[in-house]
């Protein structure tokens, strides 16, 4: 067995984990990158870019079908090629695999190591069978991989997880979708205008990563006026028969109803791979879930020399978060013991369902429960001038400011364009921006940014402060 002495090594090649190599290949050449799955990054293959290829391609069936009320007649009935849509998915998901290939392949091949990493002690990593690694500093980045409970596993091939969806063939007849989350919401809708007949079993309310309850009730009202949603669904069993799975659940009011899908997708979230690693081994404190106590502005897993990163350590699992907690863990695991904080940047996140979802800044909740003295103000989105010229009118943002200062400290939204929409509000609020600030920018006619105006404008009316400055330009029409 060969053995290897190292200054830092990285477990995990994924977006963090590549971040955290080339940052602490800033301080030092003795850096080795370790492997055991494929390469290719969540996000990648299975994430970010296959998801939004399906959902490019529902959209388009979506925008077909809502064409007579433009006036616009598509000329016959829409037909949806599943053979098709699913061969785009994956060759363009290959095609963005292929350049992080290309990424890690280019790298020195002293510089990686192929195989299953596992502490043997805090300084130590035995990888697969063949190298034992010596490390004066180490980052996990190991990422997550999709639950699937029991019920549901036991299934079989009839149960799949987001993971798998990608790999598909064809479209299925039809899905049981089980989770209102995110992923269950984009994949399902997605799916449902595909032509697939799709339900989704939510639990508990939630709708994706909304806090603030005046915009879940309107999320809820936009979902169920297309497809067959319920954030709460009393579902009492589960089970496969003749070859399916039939799905029995309660009704709004009450009644049993007994439904069969070809498919079941699991979208109940993920846990960080740390269960196969040996942390019992390297001396780290866990909290209950079994992840390292870690400092975020660091990544230092305690007082140790070891880092955490990315969604391994069960924080905030989005892409732009795990690269840059990548960077800040690799920077530190370079220049250990001589630690920088790093600031993050302002939570931003987006749900590519339509209408889209987008968080920035702090949450409805997070206020709340901080007990932090703050106002609302809101657009509703029914009667916003270019939002009904698009036929995309159903939507609400809540914005929220802080008494006193004025400061806009975070907004919760679901409507149209809420991808560019949470940039601009996250941007002004990472730069500490007032409602004032904002309202002297300027806003072109008409757009849907139009709306953002109307909502600073109501939450301008709602703080203690002093009188609003004069607007720049004349309203038009309601929303404007």
């Amino acid at each position: 067995m060969e053995t290897r002495h190292v200054d830092v090594a990285v477990v995990g090649a994924g977006t963090a984990g590549l971040g955290a190599r080339r940052a602490a290949s800033q301080h030092t050449d003795s850096v080795v990158l370790i492997e055991g799955g494929p390469h290719g990054t969540t996000c990648a293959r299975v994430g970010c870019m296959p998801s939004k290829l399906l959902i490019a391609a529902a959209e388009a069936a979506h925008a077909v079908r809502e064409a007579p009320v433009f006036g616009v007649d598509p000329g016959g009935p829409l037909r949806v090629d599943g053979r098709a849509v699913m061969a785009r998915v994956r060759a363009e998901r290959d095609r963005f695999v292929g350049f992080v290939l290309d990424a890690v392949e280019a790298l020195p091949a002293n510089e990686r190591l192929s195989g299953w990493a596992r502490f043997v002690d805090p300084h130590r990593l035995q990888v697969g069978d063949h190298t034992l690694v010596r490390a004066e500093r180490i980052v996990i980045a190991t990422g997550s991989r999709p639950t699937m409970p029991p019920p549901m596993a036991a299934l079989g091939p009839l149960a799949v997880t987001n993971d798998d969806v990608f790999d598909w063939t064809d479209l299925p007849e039809s899905v049981a979708v089980f989770g209102g989350g995110v992923i269950g919401l984009e994949l399902g809708q997605a799916l449902h205008r595909l032509g697939v007949r799709v339900r989704i079993f939510g639990r508990g309310g939630s709708i994706g990563p909304i806090s603030d309850p005046e915009v879940r009730a309107c999320a809820e009202r936009c979902f169920t006026g297309e497809l067959a949603f319920d954030p709460d669904a009393g579902v009492e069993r589960i089970a496969e028969r003749d070859g399916a799975v039939e799905v029995s659940f309660r009704e709004a009011g009450g009644a049993l109803r007994t439904e069969s899908f070809a498919r079941l997708l699991a979208a109940t979230g993920r846990r960080p791979n740390l269960d196969h690693i040996g942390l019992e081994h390297s001396g780290l404190a866990l909290d209950e879930r079994g992840v390292p106590h870690f400092d975020r502005f660091t990544g230092q897993c305690g007082d140790s020399h070891i880092f955490v990163a990315g969604d391994a350590n069960a924080d905030i699992p989005l892409l732009h978060e795990a690269a840059d907690e990548g960077r800040v863990a690799g920077d530190n695991a370079g220049r250990y013991p001589d630690l920088r904080c790093h600031p993050r940047r302002t939570p931003l996140s987006i749900v590519f369902s339509e209408p889209q979802i987008a968080m920035a800044g702090r949450s409805h909740r997070e206020l709340v429960e901080a007990g932090v003295d703050f106002a609302v103000g809101a657009i509703d989105f029914a009667d916003q001038g270019r939002s009904r010229v698009l036929h995309r009118n159903c939507g609400l943002l809540r914005l929220y400011g802080e008494h006193g200062t004025g400061v806009l400290l975070g907004a919760e939204m679901i409507g149209p364009r809420a991808e560019h929409i949470g940039h601009l509000l996250a941007w002004s609020i990472q730069q500490h921006r007032t409602v004032d600030q904002l309202l002297e920018m300027p806003f072109y006619h008409p757009v849907i940014e139009e709306g953002l105006r109307t909502g600073l404008r109501d939450l301008r009316s709602r703080l203690k402060l002093g009188p609003e400055p004069p607007a720049n330009c004349l309203d038009c029409g309601p929303g404007a």
